[in-house]
């Protein structure tokens, strides 16, 4: 039986949709106080709405990642509204699709501030309330595009991701001695509207390739994040755990016809 996380203090990043939506759910079922944060203010307090309705506790916070001063009132919100900071769930992240030979600078630049920065900047902020709480937990949602796998026009994305576990690496020294935890939750193929987007032949051939059947949900990440933000989880830090139905243990699609 885990500890309980009710009345814990959880900021997620990029909740509004997708996958951190999806954490700030498991969140707030599980009774934490969460801070939904997105670029658009309307965006973060429909998502809200949404926890509150279903009798969690939830705040939207209009803050842009790529912006230090927006994360540091992010901190301080959270400090503010809901006694303090224990959980820092780094999720923003943006995938625009271009392969690289046609990738302009302004492509590559925007997606390294969203997906890297952003990820720094939301960390480096949150640190004091996390020190604070005694048990402080920062969980990043990386991906198996880039530290694992490789896919045609995520040559940015894919390089953020493998930057974001070498960040992770660094900080759980760094943060080891205030007692916060640092680890990383890789999705596979989740359902959300970005894979929506990429188009049903897309996200059939996806499906086709991964052992237990289907894509994943956003709550699979949520609840792996959820672990990782629990005092039994104290003993784990640095560490990835990849969440993808076993899509990147097969060999080949060959491999998967033999199951």
């Amino acid at each position: 039986m885990f500890t309980s996380l009710a009345h814990k203090s959880v900021i997620v990043t990029g909740a509004s949709k997708g996958i951190g939506k999806g954490i700030a759910k498991v969140f707030a079922a599980a009774g934490a106080r969460v801070l939904v944060v997105a670029r658009h203010l309307e965006a973060a307090e429909a998502a809200a709405t949404e926890l509150r309705a279903a009798g969690g506790t939830a705040l939207a916070f209009a803050g842009d990642v790529t912006v230090k001063a927006d994360m540091q009132a992010m901190a301080k919100a959270a400090v503010d509204h809901h006694g303090g900071l224990d959980v820092l769930c780094a999720n923003a992240g943006i995938f625009p699709q271009v392969k690289l030979e046609d990738m302009s600078e302004t492509e590559w630049d925007h997606v390294m501030d969203t997906n890297l920065k952003g990820a720094f900047l939301s960390v480096q902020a949150c640190i004091p309330g996390l020190k604070a709480s005694g048990q402080g937990r920062i969980i990043l949602t990386s991906s198996i595009t880039g530290p694992v796998t490789g896919f045609p026009g995520w040559a940015h994305y894919g390089a953020t991701k493998a930057g974001q576990l070498g960040l992770m690496r660094s900080l759980c020294m760094e943060l080891a001695k205030y007692r916060i935890t640092v680890n990383a939750v890789s999705p596979g193929n989740i359902i959300t509207e970005g894979i929506a987007a990429l188009g049903p032949a897309y996200e059939a051939s996806m499906a086709a390739s991964v052992p237990l059947g289907g894509l994943g949900r956003v709550e699979d990440i949520g609840n792996a994040a959820l672990f990782l933000a629990t005092r039994e989880a104290g003993y784990i830090t640095g560490q990835t755990i990849i969440v993808d139905g076993g899509q990147t243990v097969a060999e080949s699609t060959d491999a998967l016809a033999q199951m």
